[in-house]
């Protein structure tokens, strides 16, 4: 009887618990910057360390969620993992990291747009760099000239933007 027990039964998840204990981290560490916070709420009690507060306990809640599912051994088999899309992922991360404040944001984030986009299966890198320049270049507009905030400019936002 023990031995058909034994045969439906799951070890507990380790990757999913290693999750969990890193959602632990990253939630305590936004509740313990959000406590160092200056309580600027005023009359209505929201200020600057609400929302981080609210993320850091949705994330221990999520971090007790998934620590229970795994436990429990309810994740599903995972598929083995690809890892050329992550390299080509990282490379886009790289890539835009080097080129951020020499090509700027447009080139940079089109760099990592096309990489990324590569790594869930469009092949054409070319197609992928000039959608990537156009929607990088009309944030980087949105931010900069609409929003007034500070984005690295490149050649290419100084050609439309000769202040920037």
């Amino acid at each position: 009887m023990s031995a058909s027990r034994h045969e439906g039964e799951r070890r507990p998840d380790w990757a999913a618990l290693l999750v969990a204990a890193f959602l632990v981290v990253v939630g305590g560490v936004m509740l313990w910057d959000s406590a160092r916070l200056a309580d600027l709420g005023g009359y209505s009690g929201v200020g600057p360390g609400t929302i981080p507060r609210v993320v850091g306990v949705g994330l221990m809640l999520l971090a007790v969620w998934t620590a229970f599912a795994a436990w429990r051994g309810d994740f599903p088999e995972r598929e083995p993992q690809k890892i050329a899309p992550v390299v080509w992922i990282v490379a886009g991360l790289a890539g835009q990291m080097m080129l951020l404040h020499v090509a700027g944001f447009s080139l940079a984030t089109a760099i990592l747009f096309a990489f990324t986009a590569r790594a869930f299966g469009k092949r054409n890198l070319a197609v992928n760099l000039a959608v990537g320049i156009i929607f990088a270049f009309l944030v980087w507009a949105l931010f900069s000239q609409l929003l007034m905030l500070h984005l690295p400019a490149g050649p290419l936002e100084r050609l439309f933007f000769p202040g920037a």
